[in-house]
């Protein structure tokens, strides 16, 4: 498998993907390869310093950088020797097989829908993020590919976050809730109630109604789904709250503790921040285009790059796309007969 990595797109990049490149070596089976796309000079000049890099690492020159706040389309119409843009030309030739970024979110989905295509079935793809809690991980979908989405994207986003979380995570018959202002049926707008409509009339989703946003750490759903404004908000929200909170309780700690005595609490109270750092998650797919299309947090070190590398290799291992064509299929025969 060849696995291709937007190398100019994070914060820190290049050094970032390099790194995480790199380290990714571990994951990879004799058969696989990483793609760095980017300012072919300086990615070699960080590569050099390391041995053997050759073996398993490839490199593609592209000249232009998309910034994070330029125009997403735009930005691919004017800079076609992106290092976005190129790479998602090389899976549209076939010379990767799957596609990294933690560039600009917007400009990598439209690259997506542009050269990958959408799979059979699909009428807008969604971001599926990951959200880790104490009952296990809830995904979220949509956070950001679609803000303006229509009912029939979400009971897709629902149907896909499914498929995703039980082949790749192990979760049976995922529980998925629809994001809302209250349990109730009435509760919710328009396309709230709409979107409750479809999820009900199809068998092949285990709907269980509307959910608040408290729901996501009380164990009553596997999958939120939700326009993706509002899902973006939520998980950056929630990277917020989990970093100042547990800070401000290591804090406290350390100024009423005797000095050594708090170390155990400091320990809990750092490893459980691990489990909210995006870092260890890799990416949110991108699901429902024709490939395989990870995108990373913009500030992603090479713990997340890395990781992303392995969401490619499991998503491809249990064949995710094939199980979300063949669920869709099914439901709408539930809804259309």
């Amino acid at each position: 498998m060849r696995i291709g990595i937007d190398a100019m797109g994070g914060d820190s990049a290049p050094a970032t993907e390099v790194q995480g490149a790199l380290a990714a070596k571990d994951l990879l089976s004799a058969d696989d390869r990483v793609v760095l796309v980017g300012d072919e000079p300086a990615l070699r000049a960080l590569l050099d310093a390391h041995a053997g890099w050759q073996e398993y690492i490839e490199v593609r020159h592209a000249g232009q950088i998309i910034g994070m706040d330029e125009s997403p389309v735009e930005a691919l119409r004017t800079k076609p020797d992106s290092s976005m843009a190129v790479l998602f030309e090389m899976h549209h030739a076939g010379e990767v097989d799957a596609c990294i970024s933690a560039g600009n979110t917007g400009a990598c989905v439209a690259a997506a829908q542009m050269r990958m295509r959408r799979l059979p079935g699909v009428h807008r793809p969604g971001i599926t993020i990951l959200m880790p809690t104490g009952h296990g991980p809830v995904a979220i979908s949509d956070v950001g590919a679609n803000v303006s989405p229509r009912p029939q994207h979400l009971h897709q986003y629902g149907v896909m976050s499914s498929v995703y979380l039980s082949v790749v995570r192990g979760v049976e018959n995922p529980r998925v809730g629809l994001m809302s202002i209250g349990e109730e049926d009435v509760k919710g707008n328009l396309l709230v109630k709409q979107t409750r409509d479809l999820m009900r009339r199809d068998p092949s989703v285990n709907f269980i109604g509307n959910v608040e946003g408290r729901d996501l750490f009380n164990g009553s759903c596997d999958v939120v789904v939700c326009d993706g404004f509002v899902g973006n908000v939520v998980i950056k929200l929630m990277e917020g709250i989990a970093e100042g909170v547990l800070t401000s309780i290591l804090n406290e700690v350390a100024a009423v503790m005797p000095p050594g005595k708090g170390d155990v609490i400091k320990h809990a109270g750092r490893a459980l921040l691990a489990k909210y750092d995006y870092n260890e998650y890799g990416g949110a797919p991108l699901l429902g285009v024709n490939g395989t299309c990870i995108i990373c947090h913009g500030s992603s070190d090479h713990r997340g790059i890395k990781n992303a590398v392995g969401v490619v290799l499991e998503s491809r291992k249990h064949h995710v796309n094939e199980r979300i064509i063949e669920l869709l299929s099914q439901g709408q025969k539930a809804l259309h007969g």
